[in-house]
């Protein structure tokens, strides 16, 4: 595995970097264990001044910080510095809430006294992707260090100047050594890492053969794992939808870090009276994309993060054609240096046709006419994922009524898809399991101990 920083703009190699060798990994693996020793027994106080003055540093840096990642990965700079600031707000909002997420809580049993309590559970192994370089770190490292645990961190090969910017910003703020470990490490490491007794829990956002992988492998270690992996979100359009509002989240809901989510919305259900009109809109819209350098704050529509991700997505779009599927517009790169694809539109999309189940990771949207909500509905529900969705309609009841019947782990009303500090975040079926962000977001990796007393005659 390379880990190397390719600009997807113009396909040159900026810089190369080595992986680390097994005696490396045995140092950094040994300074986390003994960090883990020393961190879990300081106040939330004192955990707190680290993991705030992380944020804080990501805000100072933050033009540096984005530009390095629309250089590795091509998302558009006013994206990346958003997302700059989103990571600093998860840090600064579990800095602020950890110690309340996590007070004892006080049970009331028939005899005696009662409460549960939490506590850390050692060096946490996570493994992370490209599509949000800073955000995806910022959000395993936020809670789950306040939580009194350590990080060791994977991150995506081909981000490889953000995983290490990332770190420097922990022993900047004055992280003990071992607290927040990067690592540049290979397959055959990772499962070395994952069945090592020292690593007490797995962290994955990744594609669903990955997580199947590292799924079987925490399992097989008897380890907690929590697991966020692919979605193709629905975008239910309902009758009463405000039409012009609607086109908006549905461009900015597919389009956003070039399609490049996995909460994106990917399979626009429409009802018919509204189906020929939302997508002449539709299509209009995404025509007026205008592809360029994703560092000037003009440009509107981003490369692919990599060349191999644009003809992966060639690919899935000409097999989906050969099934059956109609193009609308795209469908191919744009006649351009770097790995643009044009924003794409498929329909008669049926069962049987790969790309009914498959994901779609870039600007490929599929379109569905629906007679009625109920159709709607099962539509929304014939797929493998289940991460998140969205239901459009003037009639909030309604809207919430329709998000309740919905299989996924978050729906969204007349918003698209996608996520606070203050919210949990994670899905069902093939998108995974276990919750991150919100309240929920800190308890995935710490032990739930039931503390009792009662005065009681022992059985006879």
């Amino acid at each position: 595995m390379a880990y190397q920083t390719i600009n997807p703009f113009n396909g040159k190699t900026v810089q190369i970097f080595e992986t680390v060798t097994d005696r490396q990994l045995e140092t950094k693996l040994a300074a986390a264990t003994a960090a883990f020793e020393k961190w879990r027994k300081i106040s939330y106080a004192e955990r707190a001044k680290i993991v705030a003055k992380v944020g804080e540093l990501m805000l100072a840096n933050m033009d540096n910080l984005a530009k390095t990642m629309t250089l590795e990965m091509g998302k558009r700079i006013s994206e990346a510095r958003g997302e700059v600031d989103f990571s600093a707000r998860i840090l600064a909002y579990y800095a602020k809430n950890a110690e309340k997420f996590l007070a004892p809580v006080k049970l009331h049993p028939v005899h005696g006294t009662a409460h549960m309590e939490s506590s850390p559970i050692g060096v946490i192994f996570c493994v992370e992707p490209w599509n949000f370089p800073y955000y995806q770190l910022a959000r395993v490292a936020g809670p789950h260090l306040m939580a009194g645990n350590v990080l060791m961190v994977k991150h995506a090969s081909n981000v490889p100047q953000c995983a290490i910017a990332f770190e420097k910003l922990w022993i900047e703020a004055g992280a003990p050594v071992g607290l927040y470990t990067n690592l540049q490490i290979s397959h055959d490491q990772t499962d070395k890492l994952i069945n090592d007794p020292r690593i007490k829990g797995v962290a994955l956002t990744g594609s669903v053969d990955a997580g199947r992988t590292i799924a079987a492998c925490a399992g097989k270690n008897v380890k907690i794992s929590s697991m966020e992996l692919g979605g193709s979100d629905a975008f239910i359009v309902l009758e009463d939808a405000d039409l012009d509002l609607t086109v908006k989240w549905a461009v900015w809901g597919r389009m956003y870090n070039t399609g490049q989510t996995c909460c994106a919305a990917k399979r626009f259900i429409v009802v018919e009276s509204l189906a020929d009109k939302f997508l002449e809109k539709f299509q209009v819209a995404l025509e007026a994309l205008k592809p360029g350098d994703p560092m000037d704050e003009k440009t509107t529509l981003g490369p692919l993060s990599s060349e191999a991700a644009l003809v992966t997505l060639e690919k899935q779009v000409a097999d989906a054609m050969a099934k059956g599927a109609t193009l609308v517009m795209g469908g191919k790169r744009i006649d351009r240096p770097g790995s643009f694809m044009a924003p794409t539109i498929l329909t008669d999309v049926k069962p049987g046709n790969p790309a009914f189940r498959d994901e779609f990771f870039g600007p490929v949207a599929m379109f569905f006419r629906v007679k009625d909500e109920d159709a709607a509905v099962a539509l929304a529900n014939d797929s493998d994922f289940g991460l998140g969705g969205s239901v459009f309609t003037k009639d909030i009841a309604r809207g919430e009524r329709v998000a309740s019947r919905v299989e996924t782990g978050m729906m969204f009303i007349n918003n698209i898809d996608w996520s606070d500090p203050e919210l949990p975040f994670g899905g069902i079926k093939d998108s995974g399991y276990g919750r991150e962000l919100g309240d929920m977001g800190i308890q995935e990796f710490v032990n739930k101990k039931l503390v009792r007393h009662a005065v009681m005659d022992a059985p006879v």
